[in-house]
């Protein structure tokens, strides 16, 4: 088997301008959950307010045995959203990102106001989100898809 070692230097190789109109970017977080036990001890409800929306509020919440690591859960896709979607030097809202469950239980993103125009006019028009937290740790991957030729900047 042989490995064409293009597309590890041109990430455009061998990809069609349709499928090119789809490029991902990625943003990755991990987050020590004993960290955000620590701040919701010392700040309570005012941390919860700075970071999260009433509805992450209230389903971290809805579990007191698993509420630090759904808060770091969605802290770390908030960071993974940032970074997917190259919003790190425009100090965006927390509160303008939000981690939504459907009927099912499957994760989901929602962007708002100023946060969600930065996003568009970076040319991103999909967010997918992945969460997973298990010990002392959480983590989320963002992938931002973009119609625009060439990806999301």
């Amino acid at each position: 088997m042989t490995f064409d070692i293009s597309k590890l230097t041109d990430p455009l190789a061998g990809i069609s301008p349709a499928e090119a109109r789809r490029l991902v970017r990625l943003g990755l977080d991990l987050v020590h959950i004993p960290r955000i036990q620590e701040s919701l001890e010392r700040h309570g409800a005012a941390f919860e307010r700075k970071l999260f929306s009433a509805a992450e509020i209230a389903y971290a919440n809805a579990s007191p045995a698993h509420r630090a690591a759904r808060f770091a859960a969605r802290f770390a896709a908030k960071e993974a959203v940032i970074k997917a979607v190259g919003l790190a030097e425009h100090g965006v809202s927390w509160r303008e990102i939000e981690v939504v469950r459907d009927e099912n239980g499957h994760c989901r993103l929602r962007l708002e106001g100023r946060t969600l125009a930065l996003a568009r006019e970076r040319g991103t028009s999909e967010l997918l989100l992945s969460l997973t937290h298990d010990g002392d740790y959480a983590a989320a991957v963002v992938a931002a898809l973009s119609d625009k030729l060439g990806g999301s900047g």
